[in-house]
């Protein structure tokens, strides 16, 4: 058996089988979704840089998230895009293990800095008075920093065990990217030990941010509720909606695609999940953030003006 054994270089993307035709359709609508993805970030980020006003920490946080946005996407997206145009799925196993600790890295960073934005509408809410002592810059720093090396480490401990399996057939991935859980079903060794080391970075990336924010929330909600002014009630209710919405989204998916024990019937519903994950996902926060944002719909407003008087 082992004299048998041909190390493979590539993997094939089964992805979705579709017509040519329908590729190419495909390939239109999700690049309008990235370039649309890129543009509203994008903006999101300018608006933060170049207005005074949005210098505060849960703008400097907002912009953090922007960049994982375009980053993520950027991660899986144009080879997606590629395979669509040149109707071909093989991808090399170098490009492979990059998508993989990119997409990992991102995706624990995005969970980690959306507990940290949370933590951040608490003090806010609930210790308005200590907010600018509490949450000065130096620990706004130190808290993205942190949620930046955390999420690179863990993806990358998830990489490195994989590394370790060995690869000798079959090619085909079951899925239109390198998603980690489909690519360690193509090993030929022992995995029970890369879904262990899954399972418990699921529970720390995934269910201890949740908590995090379940538990600050209860605590904001109780705070407003104790607000006298209806202003103020909806001014507090307005910026925390704005942010559940985000997160009820991000984790809902992310908790069935990862936590949620994989059988082969739940396949094709895994993909069109993710899918609609990697697609819809980046585009959320600046959609929310712009559209149910008055602070930032009056910073785009004023960056218009200016271009009007010059």
């Amino acid at each position: 058996m082992e004299g048998n054994q041909s190390w493979i270089t590539e993997f094939i993307l089964v992805g979705f089988q579709l017509s040519e035709d329908m590729e190419l359709l495909l390939f239109g609508i999700f690049s309008l979704l990235y370039t649309f993805n890129l543009l509203a970030n994008g903006m999101i980020l300018g608006l933060i840089c170049l207005d005074p006003r949005l210098h505060s920490p849960m703008y400097y946080f907002l912009s953090h998230l922007a960049v994982i946005d375009i980053s993520y996407a950027s991660s899986n997206l144009p080879n997606l895009l590629e395979n669509l145009l040149k109707h071909k799925k093989t991808i090399s196993f170098v490009s492979c293990t990059l998508q993989m600790l990119l997409g990992l890295s991102f995706g624990s960073i995005e969970c980690l800095t959306l507990a940290v934005m949370s933590y951040d509408r608490y003090v806010a809410i609930c210790h308005p008075l200590q907010y600018t002592v509490i949450m000065n810059w130096r620990v706004c720093t130190v808290l993205a920093i942190t949620s930046w090396a955390c999420g690179f480490s863990l993806a990358l401990v998830q990489v490195i065990f994989l590394l370790r399996l060995p690869f000798c057939g079959p090619q085909k991935v079951n899925h239109f990217l390198c998603e980690i859980r489909s690519v360690l079903k193509l090993a030929c060794g022992e995995i029970w030990i890369n879904e262990m080391f899954l399972f418990a970075d699921g529970m720390f990336i995934l269910v201890g941010p949740l908590s995090v924010m379940l538990v600050s929330y209860m605590c904001i909600l109780w705070a407003i509720l104790k607000i006298q002014s209806k202003e103020g009630r909806q001014k507090a209710f307005s910026t925390c909606s704005s942010h559940l919405c985000v997160v009820g989204f991000y984790f809902g998916i992310a908790m069935i695609v990862y936590m949620v024990p994989d059988n082969n019937q739940r396949e094709e519903q895994l993909k069109i999940l993710f899918l609609f994950y990697s697609l819809f996902n980046p585009l959320l926060n600046p959609l929310v953030y712009s559209v149910r944002n008055a602070q930032v719909k009056a910073a785009f407003h004023r960056v218009l003006q200016k271009k009007r008087t010059m």
